[in-house]
């Protein structure tokens, strides 16, 4: 009898040692994936043709109010305030609404200038989602906070 439990605890435990290799492996993969996944959503590339809900608050800028954004070759073709702020900027500085990549260019601009906050969150295809902008954490009402909803590839 002694035999044969040495055999099956040597059987449990090569056991043991196979599904935890397995298991390592699976979850060694899992975290590979993760990170493709991650960077190919910091890959994202604007189209020319699109269309999106922009809500942009914060701060003291010109730009605040809900906007549908519609973008064709590149440029906003169309904005529409959803809100009255957004109505207003659309009436008096239509060409204050931007696309998506002017918003990304604004975001890297601050990168460069060495803002204290620059924080964008991604959708799963990379386009970004949330932007929020704070040049100096001190100063009172130098944020932008911008929410991108409804994108729509044309």
């Amino acid at each position: 009898m002694p035999v044969n439990d040495a055999v099956r605890n040597r059987r449990r435990a090569l056991s043991g040692v196979v599904l935890a290799g397995v298991l390592g492996w699976g979850v060694s993969g899992c975290a590979e994936e993760s990170t493709s996944a991650k960077a190919s959503a910091t890959d994202w590339r604007e189209l020319s043709s699109y269309s999106y809900t922009l809500e942009s608050s914060e701060g003291e800028r010109s730009l605040i109010g809900t906007f549908e954004v519609t973008v064709r070759d590149g440029k906003v073709v169309d904005a529409v305030g959803v809100d009255e702020s957004g109505r207003r900027v659309v009436r008096d500085l239509p060409d204050e609404v931007p696309t998506i990549g002017e918003l990304l260019a604004e975001a890297e601009a601050a990168r460069k200038d060495d803002a204290d906050t620059v924080d964008i969150d991604r959708a799963a295809d990379g386009h970004p989602t949330r932007i929020f902008l704070d040049w100096d954490e001190n100063a009172i009402d130098d944020e932008a906070l911008y929410g991108i909803s409804d994108y729509l590839p044309d």
